[in-house]
């Protein structure tokens, strides 16, 4: 079968090279409010701000006046759980939407070297061993990923036909492969990467040199998460 060459991260942005990044991995984000009425307001803030709507506009659709409304954005007043329904039907945002940022959890999971949990996947029928790194679900990005340290010994198969929604990065740490991603070869060493759209058929066409380990790190939308 014919293959064409990867393209570099650098092939892909000639102009700049480098990615043009959306987010700044660095950057700072506000802390987590710990005052109830902070939360409250930021929350009230935000979500007129999305809708590009003015204090006063929202004054005139929930009857509540400029310095009320000014007090409660600024956190400065504990409002009534009327006065939040009134502001949860002129946004159109459920009552909780107020107190996200609240109580919302920010979760973390920690794997000691040796104890990730081996699991079964499609490829472990080809001999494929999968011990998954971590997982959180229902988190707060919308976003499940996936870990896995996955590795390959003389009794495993080549199976170049894994297929599913979402994006998923390979890091080879040891051994040898040949990986497929749609019409193309990638020769995967260790300390080589490959970060792919993982809905073209993708997988260990040819393995070179084992027992092979790399990291693959699956990343879809989390089901039933709106923003």
């Amino acid at each position: 079968m014919k293959t064409k060459p990867g393209k570099t991260a650098k092939e892909e942005h000639p102009n700049s090279g480098r990615p043009a990044f959306l987010q700044d991995p660095h950057a700072v984000r506000e802390p987590k409010e710990n005052n109830l009425e902070m939360a409250i307001g930021h929350e009230v803030r935000a979500y007129r701000k999305k809708l590009g709507i003015t204090v006063t506009d929202l004054a005139a659709a929930t009857g509540i006046s400029l310095g009320m409304l000014s007090k409660i954005e600024n956190g400065n007043i504990s409002p009534s759980l009327t006065t939040l329904q009134s502001l949860s039907r002129a946004l159109g945002v459920p009552l909780t939407a107020f107190f996200r940022r609240y109580e919302e959890p920010h979760n973390a999971v920690f794997v000691k070297a040796g104890q990730g949990v081996e699991l079964e996947r499609r490829g472990t029928r080809a001999g494929h061993q999968y011990n998954v790194l971590g997982h959180i679900d229902n988190n707060s990005s919308g976003v499940i990923v996936e870990p896995y340290l996955i590795t390959l010994t003389a009794d495993s198969d080549v199976f170049p036909t894994f297929q599913h929604e979402g994006m998923e990065f390979l890091y080879m740490l040891e051994g040898e492969v040949m990986y497929r991603h749609g019409d193309q070869l990638f020769p995967m060493q260790p300390g080589d990467s490959l970060f792919f759209d993982a809905d073209a058929p993708h997988g260990p066409e040819v393995l070179v040199k084992l027992p092979a380990k790399y990291l693959s790190i699956i990343s879809y939308p989390q089901r039933g998460k709106t923003d």
